[in-house]
């Protein structure tokens, strides 16, 4: 598996990074994690119309407002035009909420000329993606009613890919021994809310989780104006990355 992080940001819109969008690529299958803003930009010096699954985190327009683009650029971006179906994965209500794009843009959002599949994930569900045996899973996160957290792995490899998300144990013990941690951290303590992290969460989540690597993501800029790398390190003595717009790993 590889994974990639497109877009680090948040709805606090900077030149540096997009906001939210991972891609983990691993045979046949290109899974899109969250579509915020930008990211169509980033995914294009990539394999844009090889991607085969998109999987929102919840509704927030900063995690899925490039998916129109997106669904746009297959159908009028390249000759010939997108043939090859993709499926949209998310919580309940994922097919309410294209349905409301399709009022808003026009029926080429569901019907593009291709097969737009949509499935709606319960928690603890486990999803099949291709034949390949890569296998997606979905937690409950404390965020917005539907918010989840994505669990993605294959022969014995896992990312944990939180969404948004507030302090949760359970989701600590839930990615327990994972390859790979990918969790938000919004904000500084002084600016500490219930729905988001702040890097010293970050690394309680973490201490729980004991990942062989903490990729941290989702940043709004006063937390990067603290000593994020020294406040996780507080509670977690493991591998930290502070990801950046097309940085990317192999497991």
């Amino acid at each position: 598996m590889k994974l990639t992080t497109l877009g680090t940001g948040t709805i606090a819109i900077t030149a540096e990074r997009a906001l939210a969008g991972h891609l983990v690529e691993s045979g046949d299958v290109h899974l899109l994690m969250d579509c915020g803003s930008g990211v169509v930009s980033r995914v294009a010096a990539l394999d844009w119309m090889g991607i085969t699954h998109v999987a929102l985190t919840h509704f927030h327009h900063d995690h899925h407002g490039d998916l129109p683009t997106l669904i746009f650029a297959w159908r009028h971006g390249r000759l010939p035009p997108r043939s090859e179906p993709v499926e949209v994965l998310g919580p309940v209500g994922t097919r309410e909420l294209l349905d409301r794009m399709a009022a808003a843009y026009g029926a080429w959002v569901t019907d593009p000329g291709f097969p737009v599949t949509v499935r709606e994930v319960v928690p603890d569900e486990s999803v099949s993606l291709g034949g390949g045996g890569l296998v997606l899973e979905a937690r409950k996160v404390p965020h917005t009613d539907e918010s989840v957290a994505y669990s993605v792995h294959q022969d014995g490899r896992r990312i944990v890919y939180t969404g948004d998300t507030g302090f949760d144990d359970g989701l600590g013990a839930w990615a327990a021994g994972v390859d790979v941690l990918l969790c938000e951290c919004s904000l500084p303590d002084s600016m500490a809310v219930p729905i988001h992290l702040t890097p010293r969460e970050c690394g309680a989540l973490a201490a729980k989780a004991a990942p062989g690597l903490l990729v941290l993501t989702h940043f709004y800029p006063p937390v990067e104006r603290v000593d994020v790398r020294a406040e996780v390190g507080e509670r977690f003595s493991g591998r930290v990355v502070l990801a950046t717009d097309g940085w990317s790993t192999e497991l």
